[in-house]
């Protein structure tokens, strides 16, 4: 596995945002896989866009492999903001009680994070919770972690600390990959045919992938949009 320096990442990442070295380093704290160890096992935002083709091939979807190839992506070039406004989405399948943590920006979907919600380690929220925001923090040796705040019925602010935590490892590195092109403003109705083509053989990521399509579809503006996602079109 390679694995590069923090200055090899950042000189081409800037070189995918123009120049833009706020962006990349957005990129390199936010988005960019590392090892366990914390060396950085992406080069670029370019290196996004191959995970999102290679999920697709094991998928054996080559006609989605071949849209993806020529899908305007737009270079963001805003960092993100501290909190993002969150809209909390619930779904159940096969009997689990899953949970999506969709975050906003001007509306638009910008970042999602998702699990069992009655884990024991996952994460366990009021009914009447709906919404809320998700704050990125950083902690004393440098690294990030996003937490979940919410008001209850009475207006007392409780924070639920660091999502990527209360979830499967694996759900974190696929919320990452989506996270991702959202954030690159991929098309939101190509966003949810990615995460349709994750047709991979293990029945507990397929069960994910599923409540994934299911929060994304609430944001398409129009029900044009909804029926080619749907594939009735």
């Amino acid at each position: 596995m390679v694995k590069y320096k923090m200055c090899e990442v950042l000189e081409a990442s800037k070189r995918f945002f123009g120049g833009n070295e706020q962006a990349a380093k957005a990129w390199m704290m936010d988005y960019a896989i590392r090892s366990d160890d914390g060396d950085y096992l992406e080069l670029s935002p370019e290196d996004t866009i191959r995970r999102a083709k290679a999920a697709i091939e094991l998928s054996g979807n080559e006609a989605s492999v071949g849209s993806l190839e020529t899908m305007p992506l737009l270079p963001v070039t805003e960092t993100r903001p501290k909190i993002l406004e969150c809209d909390v989405v619930r779904f159940q399948n096969n009997k689990e009680k899953w949970v999506a943590f969709v975050g906003l920006l001007n509306g638009y979907p910008y970042e999602i994070f998702t699990g069992l919600q009655d884990d024991e380690v996952g994460i366990a929220l009021p009914k009447t919770v709906t919404k809320g925001k998700i704050i990125r923090q950083v902690n004393e040796d440098g690294t990030r972690r996003y937490d979940f705040q919410f008001e209850n019925k009475r207006g007392y602010k409780t924070t639920v600390e660091g999502l990527s935590e209360k979830f499967n490892p694996e759900y974190w590195n696929y919320a990452k990959l989506i996270s991702g092109v959202l954030r690159y403003r991929m098309p939101l109705t190509n966003v949810i045919k990615l995460v349709g083509s994750l047709s991979l053989k293990d029945e507990s990521i397929n069960t994910w992938k599923t409540g994934v399509e299911r929060a994304l579809k609430k944001y398409l503006g129009d029900e044009g949009e909804q029926e080619d996602v749907d594939g009735t079109a």
